[in-house]
């Protein structure tokens, strides 16, 4: 599992703010500390799983002492949320299909790759 640093703030008469300074745009809030708290691991999660299904590179944690030395941080408070949504490790296989269908599938798409994973993906969420 991995931990990454969330900023926590709150301004008079609103909710508490949450964002993450490795995730541009991973924002959440809560009416209450203790929510969120909890979004914010929900949050974390989906936007990673979103960034692994796009292929874009999960960052490794900054550290408290990066993060705090922005200045725009330091109105903040900082706790750790932990994800387990980090994307798997790739293994090469050797598969075998008709000749019909690597071309059917090379004309819809830049990535075969990518094209098979999501394709066995929405296979296996179907058989569940």
């Amino acid at each position: 599992m991995t931990a990454y640093i969330a900023l926590i703030r709150k301004d008079p008469g609103s909710d508490f703010g949450v964002d993450f300074p490795d995730f541009p745009g991973c924002v959440t809030a809560g009416r209450t500390l203790d929510e969120a708290r909890r979004m914010a691991g929900d949050a974390l999660d989906l936007h990673i799983h979103g960034m692994i299904e796009d292929g874009e590179p999960i960052p490794e944690p900054s550290s408290l002492d990066a993060v705090m030395a922005d200045a725009g941080n330091r109105d903040a408070v900082a706790f750790l949320v932990d994800t387990a949504a980090r994307p798997a490790r790739s293994v090469r296989v050797n598969v075998m299909l008709p000749a019909d269908l690597v071309e059917a599938i090379d004309r819809s798409t830049t990535n075969r790759s990518r094209f098979l994973t999501d394709a066995a993906r929405a296979k296996l969420r179907a058989l569940a």
